[in-house]
């Protein structure tokens, strides 16, 4: 899957060997086109179409987590991206389907996750699809 920016750029690949101990780090699985995005792009920031979107390096997953208590606020939630402004975007890691949530970062809990993509190429589609 190609995953395209309408403007911005993606960062270099994470190194295979930070990917795969993720899970350990993290407690959780992670998605498998999730973690074959972050061996092809670790991280980046821009557009898809009108929507900007920031995804975390996979070196800071686990650290941007614990600093936004988001298992204290949102437990079963796993932020890997931000719109650059008061929402972030996780995975449901409840849901074993593990679909992709949009949530406010004030006022952070589970009843305001919004399920807006079932995977990443969806997300992608959503964000170029959308007209805000």
């Amino acid at each position: 899957m190609r995953y395209i920016l309408t403007e911005g750029q993606f960062d270099a690949p994470a190194e295979s060997s930070v990917v795969d101990e993720l899970p350990a780090r993290l407690g959780v699985e992670l998605p498998k086109d999730y973690a074959d995005f972050l061996k092809e792009h670790n991280g980046g920031e821009g557009f898809i179409h009108d929507n900007y979107i920031i995804f975390f390096k996979a070196e800071e997953l686990a650290i941007f987590n614990q600093e936004y208590e988001v298992e204290k606020y949102a437990p079963g939630i796993l932020l890997f991206a931000s719109n650059g402004g008061g929402e972030g975007y996780g995975f449901d890691t409840e849901d074993p389907a593990m679909p992709i949530v949009r949530i406010p970062f004030i006022g952070m809990n589970r009843q305001s996750a919004e399920i807006i993509a079932r995977d990443l190429a969806d997300l992608f589609s959503r964000l170029g699809d959308e007209n805000e």
